[in-house]
């Protein structure tokens, strides 16, 4: 009891020397581990604070011949276009658009994910195993480009895959790029075709660093395959499926451009159910030229992006404590 009460005693007087020393001591006595810090605090300085005034543009008027310091201060003028015009304001589209499509990618794709993690994990024949992985991660080494080419050749109205096979059984052509309802199963499939096998590859590493000797220990108590996976695979999974989806909520506001740009193109017919933040802001620089417009979109990305997740970190803090990011 002594010893225990001398060394409390004694590290609350190193706890006070600390507090005494302030930042200029504990900077000295932790050198080392501060000056290994500077790389990445440079890196963050220079490719995510300083472009941060970049901000600035959504309050003026820009004027290329004038530039940045002599254009006009307009205040709020630049998001009174994005938020005018009540239920049809862009605003409420984009956001709308923004959010579903990324939640379907985010659960669906992890669930997905998860599911052929363990189907491959499952697979006795070593050559079939390895096979099975290889066809599910090559459609990740796909450019963009290529999937927007391979969507417009089964799906052209002219000679398209889809309505080939439809006029050679006799029946009509429908043209799919006219067609809206239909975009978002459409989307929705080249996503998942594309990253269910890469995003796979971290719930593989997981499975294949659990302890086996659970596993044998529930073969002997002579659980089955489903009641493995149920009781055993799913819990212990359940840490990294809640922090990759915790991660994948950091760019719930930011869409997946080169897919929805590759696929629609500049399709206006599909804008209504097809059109995110991206790639509204992409055709405000490139076809409006309003910078002012564009960067105040992108401002108001980031600040609901911001909110939203500190909001669900929150929550998740509240309910499992050990599985909050911060």
């Amino acid at each position: 009891m002594r010893k225990d009460s001398e060394m409390k005693k004694t590290a609350q007087n190193q706890l006070m020397k600390q507090k005494k020393g302030g930042v200029f001591s504990e900077l000295n006595r932790h050198k080392t581990l501060y000056v290994m810090t500077i790389p990445a605090l440079c890196f963050f300085l220079i490719f995510s604070y300083i472009p941060m005034m970049g901000v600035y543009y959504a309050f003026i008027d820009y004027d290329f011949g004038k530039g940045v310091l002599n254009s006009p201060f307009v205040g709020l003028k630049n998001f009174q276009y994005f938020v005018s015009g009540g239920w049809d304001a862009p605003i409420i589209y984009l956001t709308k658009n923004t959010i579903l499509y990324n939640l379907v990618f985010i659960l669906l794709g992890n669930i997905m994910q998860v599911m052929f993690a363990i189907m491959i994990t499952t697979i006795v024949g070593r050559f079939f195993k390895r096979f099975a992985q290889s066809v599910m991660l090559l459609p990740h080494f796909v450019s963009y480009v290529i999937v927007g080419t391979i969507a417009y050749n089964i799906f052209n109205s002219n000679y398209g895959v889809l309505n080939s096979m439809l006029k050679a059984l006799g029946g009509s052509g429908i043209s799919v790029y006219m067609i809206e309802w239909i975009w978002p199963f459409i989307i929705t499939f080249f996503f998942l075709w594309k990253g269910t096998g890469f995003g796979m590859v971290v719930y593989l590493a997981a499975i294949t660093g659990f302890d086996r000797e659970v596993y044998e220990a529930a073969k002997i108590d002579g659980c089955n395959l489903v009641k493995e996976i149920r009781y055993i695979t799913l819990p212990m999974l359940k840490p990294t499926f809640i922090m990759l989806v915790l991660f994948s909520l950091g760019g719930i506001m930011k869409g997946q451009f080169e897919l929805f740009y590759n696929l629609i193109q500049r399709n206006g017919q599909l804008f209504n159910v097809t059109d995110v933040l991206d790639t509204y802001i992409y055709r405000a620089m490139t076809v409006n030229f309003n910078l002012g417009t564009s960067t105040a979109a992108g401002v108001y990305q980031s600040v609901f992006g911001f909110i939203l997740v500190v909001t669900v970190n929150r929550i998740i803090r509240k309910t499992s404590p050990e599985n909050a990011l911060f």
